[in-house]
Protein backbone atom coordinates (compact mmCIF):
# COMPACT_ATOMS: atom_id res chain seq x y z
CA UNK A 1 0.00 0.00 0.00
CA UNK A 2 1.26 3.55 -0.55
CA UNK A 3 3.05 5.28 2.31
CA UNK A 4 0.61 8.23 2.07
CA UNK A 5 -2.35 6.01 2.97
CA UNK A 6 -1.15 5.20 6.48
CA UNK A 7 0.31 7.02 9.46
CA UNK A 8 3.17 4.52 9.48
CA UNK A 9 3.96 1.34 7.61
CA UNK A 10 3.50 -1.92 9.56
CA UNK A 11 6.88 -3.56 10.03
CA UNK A 12 6.21 -6.54 12.29
CA UNK A 13 4.05 -9.54 11.43
CA UNK A 14 1.56 -8.65 14.15
CA UNK A 15 1.19 -5.12 12.79
CA UNK A 16 0.75 -6.37 9.22
CA UNK A 17 -1.93 -8.77 10.41
CA UNK A 18 -3.76 -5.92 12.16
CA UNK A 19 -3.74 -3.80 9.01
CA UNK A 20 -4.93 -6.77 6.96
CA UNK A 21 -7.79 -7.35 9.41
CA UNK A 22 -8.82 -3.72 9.13
CA UNK A 23 -8.85 -3.89 5.32
CA UNK A 24 -10.69 -7.22 5.30
CA UNK A 25 -13.30 -5.78 7.68
CA UNK A 26 -13.76 -2.71 5.49
CA UNK A 27 -14.27 -4.94 2.49
CA UNK A 28 -16.92 -6.96 4.31
CA UNK A 29 -18.78 -3.82 5.33
CA UNK A 30 -18.72 -2.50 1.76
CA UNK A 31 -19.87 -5.83 0.35
CA UNK A 32 -22.74 -6.00 2.84
CA UNK A 33 -24.04 -2.48 2.18
CA UNK A 34 -22.01 -0.17 -0.05
CA UNK A 35 -24.32 2.78 0.59
CA UNK A 36 -23.99 2.70 4.39
CA UNK A 37 -21.68 5.35 5.88
CA UNK A 38 -18.29 4.04 6.96
CA UNK A 39 -16.64 5.14 10.17
CA UNK A 40 -13.50 4.15 12.00
CA UNK A 41 -15.70 2.92 14.86
CA UNK A 42 -17.65 0.56 12.57
CA UNK A 43 -14.49 -0.67 10.87
CA UNK A 44 -12.68 -1.27 14.16
CA UNK A 45 -15.65 -3.17 15.60
CA UNK A 46 -15.92 -5.34 12.49
CA UNK A 47 -12.17 -6.03 12.58
CA UNK A 48 -12.19 -6.82 16.30
CA UNK A 49 -9.58 -4.19 17.13
CA UNK A 50 -9.68 -1.00 19.15
CA UNK A 51 -10.19 2.35 17.47
CA UNK A 52 -6.86 3.41 18.95
CA UNK A 53 -5.10 0.48 17.28
CA UNK A 54 -6.67 1.43 13.96
CA UNK A 55 -5.54 5.04 14.36
CA UNK A 56 -1.94 3.89 14.73
CA UNK A 57 -1.97 3.14 10.99
CA UNK A 58 -4.89 5.06 9.48
CA UNK A 59 -5.64 8.72 10.20
CA UNK A 60 -9.24 8.48 8.99
CA UNK A 61 -11.78 6.38 7.08
CA UNK A 62 -10.63 7.77 3.74
CA UNK A 63 -7.14 6.42 4.34
CA UNK A 64 -8.57 2.95 5.04
CA UNK A 65 -10.59 3.04 1.82
CA UNK A 66 -7.57 4.21 -0.18
CA UNK A 67 -5.41 1.42 1.24
CA UNK A 68 -8.10 -1.15 0.39
CA UNK A 69 -8.28 0.18 -3.14
CA UNK A 70 -4.52 0.05 -3.45
CA UNK A 71 -4.54 -3.58 -2.31
CA UNK A 72 -6.95 -4.46 -5.12
CA UNK A 73 -4.94 -2.48 -7.66
CA UNK A 74 -1.75 -4.25 -6.59
CA UNK A 75 -3.55 -7.55 -7.19
CA UNK A 76 -4.50 -6.47 -10.71
CA UNK A 77 -0.91 -5.46 -11.44
CA UNK A 78 0.28 -8.86 -10.16
CA UNK A 79 -2.30 -10.50 -12.43
CA UNK A 80 -0.91 -8.64 -15.43
CA UNK A 81 2.64 -9.60 -14.46
CA UNK A 82 1.55 -13.25 -14.46
CA UNK A 83 0.04 -12.69 -17.90
CA UNK A 84 3.36 -11.40 -19.21
CA UNK A 85 5.13 -14.47 -17.80
CA UNK A 86 2.51 -16.79 -19.32
CA UNK A 87 2.93 -15.15 -22.71
CA UNK A 88 6.70 -15.61 -22.49
CA UNK A 89 6.25 -19.29 -21.65
CA UNK A 90 4.52 -20.11 -24.91
CA UNK A 91 1.75 -17.66 -25.70
CA UNK A 92 -1.99 -18.06 -25.90
CA UNK A 93 -4.44 -18.72 -28.70
CA UNK A 94 -6.75 -16.06 -27.26
CA UNK A 95 -4.95 -13.48 -25.06
CA UNK A 96 -7.98 -11.15 -25.02
CA UNK A 97 -10.26 -13.90 -23.71
CA UNK A 98 -7.75 -14.96 -21.05
CA UNK A 99 -7.24 -11.42 -19.76
CA UNK A 100 -10.90 -10.38 -19.79
CA UNK A 101 -11.93 -13.61 -18.02
CA UNK A 102 -9.20 -13.13 -15.39
CA UNK A 103 -10.27 -9.55 -14.62
CA UNK A 104 -13.95 -10.51 -14.64
CA UNK A 105 -13.23 -13.31 -12.17
CA UNK A 106 -11.81 -10.78 -9.72
CA UNK A 107 -14.88 -8.55 -10.06
CA UNK A 108 -17.04 -11.63 -9.54
CA UNK A 109 -15.14 -13.06 -6.56
CA UNK A 110 -14.54 -9.77 -4.72
CA UNK A 111 -17.90 -8.10 -3.94
CA UNK A 112 -16.10 -5.55 -1.76
CA UNK A 113 -14.10 -4.44 -4.78
CA UNK A 114 -17.26 -3.89 -6.82
CA UNK A 115 -18.84 -2.01 -3.93
CA UNK A 116 -15.80 0.22 -3.54
CA UNK A 117 -15.73 1.22 -7.21
CA UNK A 118 -19.48 1.53 -7.67
CA UNK A 119 -20.35 3.05 -4.29
CA UNK A 120 -19.98 6.53 -2.75
CA UNK A 121 -16.64 5.98 -1.05
CA UNK A 122 -14.21 6.81 -3.86
CA UNK A 123 -11.79 9.60 -2.91
CA UNK A 124 -9.84 11.98 -5.12
CA UNK A 125 -6.61 10.22 -4.13
CA UNK A 126 -8.06 6.80 -4.93
CA UNK A 127 -9.27 7.95 -8.35
CA UNK A 128 -5.77 9.27 -9.09
CA UNK A 129 -4.27 5.95 -7.98
CA UNK A 130 -6.77 4.11 -10.19
CA UNK A 131 -5.63 6.15 -13.17
CA UNK A 132 -1.98 5.26 -12.46
CA UNK A 133 -3.02 1.63 -12.09
CA UNK A 134 -4.70 1.62 -15.51
CA UNK A 135 -1.51 3.00 -17.06
CA UNK A 136 0.43 0.19 -15.37
CA UNK A 137 -2.04 -2.40 -16.71
CA UNK A 138 -1.73 -0.88 -20.18
CA UNK A 139 2.03 -1.23 -19.95
CA UNK A 140 1.58 -4.88 -18.98
CA UNK A 141 -0.66 -5.40 -21.99
CA UNK A 142 1.99 -3.77 -24.18
CA UNK A 143 4.56 -6.26 -22.91
CA UNK A 144 2.19 -9.18 -23.58
CA UNK A 145 1.64 -8.00 -27.16
CA UNK A 146 5.35 -7.50 -27.76
CA UNK A 147 6.15 -10.89 -26.22
CA UNK A 148 3.61 -12.55 -28.50
CA UNK A 149 5.14 -10.62 -31.43
CA UNK A 150 1.78 -9.16 -32.42
CA UNK A 151 3.15 -5.65 -32.88
CA UNK A 152 6.31 -3.57 -32.83
CA UNK A 153 7.12 -1.82 -29.56
CA UNK A 154 6.68 1.91 -30.19
CA UNK A 155 4.76 4.95 -28.97
CA UNK A 156 1.70 4.06 -31.04
CA UNK A 157 1.48 0.71 -29.27
CA UNK A 158 1.54 2.52 -25.92
CA UNK A 159 -1.54 4.51 -27.00
CA UNK A 160 -3.22 1.39 -28.37
CA UNK A 161 -2.82 -0.45 -25.08
CA UNK A 162 -4.09 2.47 -23.03
CA UNK A 163 -7.18 2.68 -25.26
CA UNK A 164 -7.76 -1.07 -24.91
CA UNK A 165 -7.50 -0.99 -21.12
CA UNK A 166 -9.83 1.99 -20.72
CA UNK A 167 -12.36 0.41 -23.11
CA UNK A 168 -12.24 -2.94 -21.33
CA UNK A 169 -12.54 -1.31 -17.91
CA UNK A 170 -15.65 0.65 -18.92
CA UNK A 171 -17.35 -2.44 -20.39
CA UNK A 172 -16.48 -4.63 -17.40
CA UNK A 173 -17.84 -2.08 -14.96
CA UNK A 174 -21.09 -1.85 -16.91
CA UNK A 175 -21.37 -5.64 -17.08
CA UNK A 176 -21.07 -5.90 -13.30
CA UNK A 177 -23.38 -2.99 -12.63
CA UNK A 178 -26.07 -4.84 -14.58
CA UNK A 179 -25.40 -8.21 -12.96
CA UNK A 180 -23.26 -9.02 -9.86
CA UNK A 181 -21.98 -12.07 -11.74
CA UNK A 182 -21.15 -10.01 -14.83
CA UNK A 183 -23.62 -9.87 -17.69
CA UNK A 184 -22.32 -12.61 -20.01
CA UNK A 185 -23.53 -10.98 -23.21
CA UNK A 186 -21.74 -7.73 -22.47
CA UNK A 187 -18.55 -9.55 -21.45
CA UNK A 188 -18.64 -11.43 -24.75
CA UNK A 189 -19.12 -8.14 -26.60
CA UNK A 190 -16.15 -6.67 -24.73
CA UNK A 191 -14.00 -9.55 -25.94
CA UNK A 192 -15.27 -9.19 -29.52
CA UNK A 193 -14.55 -5.46 -29.57
CA UNK A 194 -11.05 -5.88 -28.16
CA UNK A 195 -10.20 -8.79 -30.45
CA UNK A 196 -11.27 -6.78 -33.50
CA UNK A 197 -9.31 -3.74 -32.33
CA UNK A 198 -6.12 -5.66 -31.58
CA UNK A 199 -6.43 -7.68 -34.81
CA UNK A 200 -6.58 -4.39 -36.72
CA UNK A 201 -3.53 -3.15 -34.85
CA UNK A 202 -1.62 -6.37 -35.57
CA UNK A 203 -2.55 -6.11 -39.26
CA UNK A 204 -1.31 -2.50 -39.31
CA UNK A 205 2.08 -3.54 -37.96
CA UNK A 206 2.27 -6.54 -40.29
CA UNK A 207 1.58 -4.32 -43.29
CA UNK A 208 4.24 -1.88 -42.15
CA UNK A 209 6.77 -4.71 -41.81
CA UNK A 210 6.15 -5.78 -45.42
CA UNK A 211 6.87 -2.33 -46.82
Amino acid sequence: MPATATRRRPQQQRSRELVSRVLDATERLLAHDASAPLSTTRIAAEAGVSVGALYQYFPDTGAVVEALGRRHMDAFEALMAQAVDAAADGGWDDPVGVLVDAVAARYRDQPGYRALWFGPHMTVALRAADRRNKLALADGLRRVIVTLQLARDDEHLVTVCQAAVHTCDALLQEAFRRDPSGEAVLLDEAKAILRAYLDRVAAHYAEGARR
